[in-house]
């Protein structure tokens, strides 16, 4: 007999806690603090949820989670100059929440 088993594991983001807390260690752009949760999925529906241990960071653009002991902190200063929105990819004033050309979320 032969069974063909298409299941994993993995984080998706509950809550956000802090926007713009810091940066991504793979890609550098800005992560935000979550809440995250593990889920089980067979064959790409979710079986069974459960919390995870501590908040961490989940990146905006590449949608890592990586532990909040290794992120560094943003600085806004500097860091506003180069804010683009990864959608258009236009250069987006940093006090803005929504991009202004596409209406995407920053």
């Amino acid at each position: 007999m032969f069974f063909f088993f298409v299941g994993g594991l993995e984080q998706q983001a509950k809550q956000v806690l802090k926007s713009g807390f810091g940066r991504c260690i793979a890609c550098g752009s800005p992560a935000d603090l979550v809440e995250y949760e593990k889920v089980l999925k067979l064959f790409f529906v979710p079986v069974w949820r459960w919390p995870g241990k501590e908040p961490m960071m989940r990146c905006q653009d590449c949608n890592l989670f990586f532990p909040q002991s290794i992120s560094t902190p943003v600085d806004r200063d500097a860091f506003g100059a180069n804010l683009r929105c990864h959608y258009c990819a236009r250069n987006v004033d940093p006090s803005f929440r929504f991009c202004p050309f596409c209406g995407s979320t920053l």
